[in-house]
């Protein structure tokens, strides 16, 4: 993955978390059907990267943890309305931490996205 080879991030660092298998579980699952999928890899990158400071960390990996657990405001089965509410808390985190993510997250999704 060309963003593994970035400065910032090796796979040695990935620890196989259990939110880290989920993450990519359900967004290989539903990633043609939301819009917001490149911000989504996004954060995740931004949310993984050593140099990110801990609370745009943990804001990051909230709106993550959001998208990947079940429970949710609204289900992610409904038809259209399903992600409205993982996409509210996405964009709201990303307000909050924009200027942190870098143009190398944002392109390390990109890659990510064309392999799906």
């Amino acid at each position: 993955m060309p963003f593994a080879r970035t400065a910032f991030w090796r796979p040695e660092d990935d620890d196989g978390s259990a939110m880290s298998r989920s993450f990519w579980r359900k967004l290989r699952r539903v990633a043609a059907s939301i819009p917001f999928t490149e911000d989504l890899l996004a954060a995740y990158y931004c949310a993984f990267d050593r140099d990110t400071p801990l609370p745009v960390k943990a804001t990051l990996v909230g709106a993550l943890a959001y998208f990947v657990l079940p429970l949710d405001a609204i289900p992610d089965v409904l038809p259209v309305i399903g992600f409205t509410d993982d996409a509210a808390v996405l964009a709201t985190a990303i307000r909050l931490v924009a200027n942190h993510i870098r143009p190398a997250h944002r392109e390390a999704a990109r890659n990510a996205l064309a392999k799906l």
